[in-house]
């Protein structure tokens, strides 16, 4: 688990379906990150199952819950991915709207990012985002990330803005 001011990133869990479902189903997740095909808890248990569960066994790492400290309410989720077509992990994040503009991806995402450069030991972490995700891009640029290039991630899908960060 990992602790800032105002947030826990902590693992998910299989209880935390609901929350998934939600997230995965907001119109600016399926716009900017993409449809999961989660349309109901089962789809969302297996999500979690088959994509950060099974993250923290295979890498040690993944995504993870972001909650308020103060309420224990999850806002969203952050953390480190391993892709097999990209060569370092990657820095993923997506939080519900109502809780956009409050520092909080910034936060989460400062915290992510020195853990896996003080305790994973990654020395380049990148991030991929869609090229019309403004709000994104320029949280990106703020923790200091920089733009390498643009590439599909998949064959046939549209290509996405590659961003670097060196530790240290």
């Amino acid at each position: 688990m990992l602790e800032t001011t105002r947030l826990s990133l902590r693992l998910f869990a299989p209880d935390d379906a609901p929350f998934i479902l939600r997230l995965l189903n907001e119109p600016s997740f399926l716009q900017h990150i993409g449809d999961k095909g989660v349309r109901d808890l089962e789809g969302a248990q297996g999500y979690l199952t088959n994509g950060p569960l099974a993250s923290y066994a295979r890498h040690g790492h993944g995504l993870m819950a972001v909650v308020l400290k103060a309420t224990g309410e999850p806002i969203g989720m952050c953390g480190l991915l391993k892709r097999d077509n990209l060569d370092h992990p990657d820095l993923g994040y997506a939080f519900l709207p109502e809780f956009w503009s409050k520092g909080y991806a910034m936060e989460a995402a400062k915290a992510t990012l020195d853990h896996g450069a003080k305790v994973l030991g990654f020395r380049t972490i990148l991030a991929i985002v869609s090229q019309g995700n403004a709000a994104s891009i320029k949280l990106l640029e703020k923790l200091g990330f920089a733009f390498v290039r643009l590439e599909a991630m998949y064959p046939g899908e549209p290509e996405v803005a590659v961003y670097a960060w060196a530790a240290g």
